[in-house]
């Protein structure tokens, strides 16, 4: 894939990861950190992922205030191909403005967009289901990759799968829907039709923002203008609409059949709670039902399970935990997070707290 010159990775570098709090936070939100135990951080083993695929033709969006740490982890992410959000206006005019930059140097560029902070277990077959999403993207499609659940998981959106689109593995897309609940997903999988939208997507840059311009002119035309002269850059944003892409154009186009599915069954995990974080992680030696990510050797367990994540700062300190089944135990120098596993969702109401009391220092 590395000889296709037009092809480029897109990574959209956003987000507070609210439901990671304490560990993620809005100066230091969950792509810049670790927390697989790789020794990389979710932003750098997403470039680690892209690469093999585009070489050096990745385009990273990210907030102005994460500029620099996005440029020391990816130190050979050349300077022209960060692009810095003055303010979050939703994932369309990040990637839209990426794609509007890709348009201009190359007309038949192909853009594949890939969010900073997923979690990949087969990268080979990643890259295979990426290749074969650029095959259909060249043919004038927007592909967007459908991941094959693993349960009815009532926390992601769905994508319907439609007719095979020719001899490959692309189909067309019947519908997009909303999260549902438990009864709605496990009908969906009943069907053998329905796979998780993990807002991946594959579109040559040109028919992206065509698209747009189809149903959001006034940002089709910003994002250009932009591309055009960079320096504009504080006028025109603040004026851009705020909206995702899947709404934008993904919805639309599905419904006029120019949205293409190619199943990825690669395993995928957004990282999205502290429960699925756990889920990534092996247990701790000597420890088991007991899932680490940091020095181990400062947890102490009995007859206990769950997730520890004591502080990098250690300075001798211990966490311990006694008699408590499926608990979240979160250690920073300035929060301590405790909470039950099957409530790990609900972590974003603590910052939600936090920030109607104002307390930005937490935040």
């Amino acid at each position: 894939m590395t000889g296709d010159s037009h092809f480029w990775a897109v990574v959209p570098a956003g987000g507070a990861g609210t439901r990671l709090w304490p560990v993620s936070r809005a100066s230091s939100p969950k792509f810049l950190h670790d927390l697989t135990g790789t020794g990389r951080s979710l932003l750098q083993a997403t470039w680690d992922r892209l690469t093999p695929l585009t070489g050096s033709q990745v385009l990273v969006v990210t907030g102005a205030a994460h500029r620099a740490a996005v440029a020391a982890q990816l130190p050979d992410l050349p300077a022209d191909q960060l692009l810095a959000e003055p303010a979050p206006r939703d994932s369309m005019a990040a990637i839209g403005w990426a794609a509007a930059v890709l348009e201009a140097r190359d007309p038949s560029a192909v853009l594949g967009s890939f969010a900073a902070d997923h979690v990949i277990a087969d990268e080979d077959a990643f890259r295979a289901c990426v290749t074969d999403a650029v095959a259909a993207a060249e043919q004038g499609y927007v592909v967007t990759i459908g991941i094959e659940p693993t349960g009815p998981a009532t926390g992601f959106g769905y994508i319907e799968l439609g007719e095979p689109l020719g001899e490959g593995p692309a189909h067309a897309v019947r519908q997009f829907v909303e999260k549902p609940d438990r009864s709605r997903a496990e009908a969906y999988l009943a069907t053998g039709r329905f796979r998780w939208n993990a807002g991946m997507f594959v579109v040559r840059a040109t028919v992206l923002l065509d698209l747009l311009a189809q149903w959001h002119p006034e940002l089709a035309a910003g994002v250009r203008a932009l591309a055009a002269d960079p320096s504009r850059l504080e006028q025109v944003w603040p004026g851009l609409e705020k909206i995702a892409i899947d709404h934008a154009v993904a919805e639309p186009a599905a419904a006029e059949g120019r949205v293409a599915v190619v199943p990825g069954g690669f395993g995928w995990d957004d990282v999205g709670d502290f429960s699925s974080l756990g889920a990534l992680l092996p247990d701790a030696s000597g420890m088991p039902g007991v899932r680490v990510l940091g020095d181990a050797s400062s947890v102490r367990v009995v007859d206990a399970t769950g997730v520890v994540v004591p502080s990098g700062d250690r300075d001798g300190r211990v966490v311990a935990v006694v008699g408590l089944d499926d608990v979240v135990v979160v250690d920073t120098p300035d929060a301590l997070l405790v909470v039950s596993r099957d409530r790990a969702q609900d972590v974003k109401a603590v910052v939600d707290l936090l920030k109607s009391e104002g307390r930005t220092d937490l935040l």
